[in-house]
């Protein structure tokens, strides 16, 4: 037995003891299948020089020049959807989301068999990070690729010959929101970690720190300083105050100290002024990649604060809540957007779960107006959200990629739909690959565990149709929050 494996069996012992109280839910899908085939995605989604543990074979070596553009190695990390561009901030927000899943619900990970595999998925992301922040205090590098011309080609990750140019801010022009991401997931993988890796997590944490002061002391958008390449994909819509507060709340958390409270406090006053100037209030629902609002307020009502905005979140998803505010399909699906939908889904469902996990050790209960609900109505909430994901629902599909037997079969994912290189092993040229995304049978090669974009209109329709992006295109930072939700339900059953 290997020590990070003995360090596991010590790890997973203590988490089990920390189970939290079953609930009785009839458990209508194997969460601990589900929570094998959702880390099972992220294998499909590496970049650079694969393991020789690859699980998923017909992905292999990619991009292993990445970063010499800039003079700086940044090979590794994960393509963050079905294209081969690398963005460190969705690729950060991944790694937050991993990380919390493994802090709160790792118990259930490690019954379910999943904790080493869980740990790997993150260290492969906090990895990159690492070596995207190496030239602090000076520079982040925040994306690999041209998305313009990779998105002009249908082209395997392992024939990439597309330019592959760095992009970074600094000092003089700054990114406050992907730094801040940077900060928080570093943060966050520390505590993940702690007993599993003490050097690393060491590592982590005083990286954290330094993209924390980078993020705080030069602020500004990198909108303004590398737009032309991270919009329109990755575009920063809610301002980088947010994930400033949630960088400081995330040190705060794994410091056990209160040393960025009021770096915390400061930008979430200027978070609350700029909603009532704009009259755009995101404080109720909002969580993704973009928009750390919700999640930042559930994560400091684990330590008193803020209370109030995490009751908002709570009351806006409830389903009976007099003041919801999110919109259900007629199946039951949390609907609040066209692109992408179940990154919303995912996000809110993991942050119900947190909540109701606080909320329910408070002995407390959720008011909405004058109604009160118990914390089990959050999980109630979770489970439908997660039930639906997993086939039911009126399609009687999972959108889960090899999971049921009914689930997308022609997703929008490069590697996915060309021939593998086993298949395959010669060159096949950008231009080349497009007769592949538009060729109606199924795709060649099962991203095992991908969760789709999914119905996107409102309605429970799904088209399976790989030029249909919204709805077939699976991102990392759909899986991530997945991955908790599905380790709660294990340990979560009659």
């Amino acid at each position: 037995m290997s020590s990070m494996e003995r360090i596991c069996v010590v790890v997973c012992g203590v988490l089990l003891l920390m189970s939290t109280a079953s609930v009785g839910w009839e458990q209508k899908h194997d969460y601990k299948l589900a929570l094998s085939k959702s880390l099972l995605f992220f294998e499909g989604q590496r970049s650079g020089k694969l393991p020789p543990n690859q699980r998923l074979t017909w992905r292999k070596d990619s991009a292993l020049r990445d970063g010499q553009e800039g003079g700086v190695d940044l090979t590794g990390g994960y393509y963050d959807a079905g294209d081969n561009v690398k963005y460190s901030f969705p690729m950060a927000f991944t790694a937050t989301m991993l990380a919390w899943s493994i802090i709160e619900f790792g118990d259930g990970m490690a019954e379910g068999g999943e904790w080493i595999n869980a740990a790997e998925t993150l260290r492969w992301n906090t990895d990159f990070l690492l070596k995207a922040t190496a030239n602090l205090p000076n520079t982040v590098y925040a994306m690999v690729g041209n998305p313009n011309s990779d998105h002009n080609c249908w082209e395997r990750p392992e024939d990439m010959d597309t330019p592959r140019p760095v992009y970074a801010v600094n000092t003089t022009h700054p990114g406050s929101e992907v730094a801040g991401e940077i900060a928080a997931a570093l943060a966050a993988a520390s505590i993940a970690f702690k007993n599993y890796d003490a050097a690393y997590s060491w590592r982590l944490l005083s990286k954290a720190k330094e993209a924390y002061y980078f993020a705080n002391k030069y602020q500004g958008s990198y909108n303004d300083a590398i737009g032309h390449a991270v919009c329109p994909f990755y575009c920063d819509f809610s301002g980088y105050q947010d994930e400033l507060a949630w960088a400081g709340a995330w040190l705060n958390k794994a410091t056990n100290t209160k040393k960025y409270q009021k770096h915390v406090d400061a930008a979430i006053r200027k978070i609350k002024f700029m909603e009532e100037v704009t009259q755009n209030y995101y404080i109720d629902t909002e969580f993704s990649w973009d928009n750390k609002h919700a999640g930042l307020y559930v994560l400091l009502s684990q330590i008193g604060q803020y209370k109030k905005e995490a009751q908002t979140f709570a009351c806006g998803v409830l389903p009976e809540s007099p003041t919801r505010t999110i919109k259900y399909t007629p199946g039951g699906l949390l609907f609040k957007t066209e692109g992408c939908n179940s990154q919303v889904v995912g996000s809110l469902s993991l942050l119900a779960l947190i909540y109701a996990k606080h909320v329910r050790l408070a002995r407390e209960r959720i008011t909405c107006g004058n109604t009160k609900f118990p914390a089990w109505k959050l999980v109630e909430f979770a489970k439908n959200q997660a039930d639906y994901i997993l086939g039911t629902n009126p399609m009687g599909m999972s959108y889960m990629v090899g999971f049921g037997p009914k689930f997308p079969q022609r997703i929008h994912h490069r590697a996915a739909s060309l021939p593998s290189i086993n298949a395959h092993p010669s060159f096949i040229a950008c231009g080349n690959g497009f007769s592949y995304l538009d060729n109606p049978n199924p795709n060649l090669n099962e991203l095992t565990g991908a969760i789709v974009g999914g119905p996107n209109t409102g309605t429970d329709h799904f088209d399976d149709d790989r030029r249909q992006a919204a709805q077939t295109e699976p991102t990392t930072y759909v899986n991530a929050p997945f991955v908790g939700v599905f380790a709660y339900f294990i340990n979560h059953k009659k």
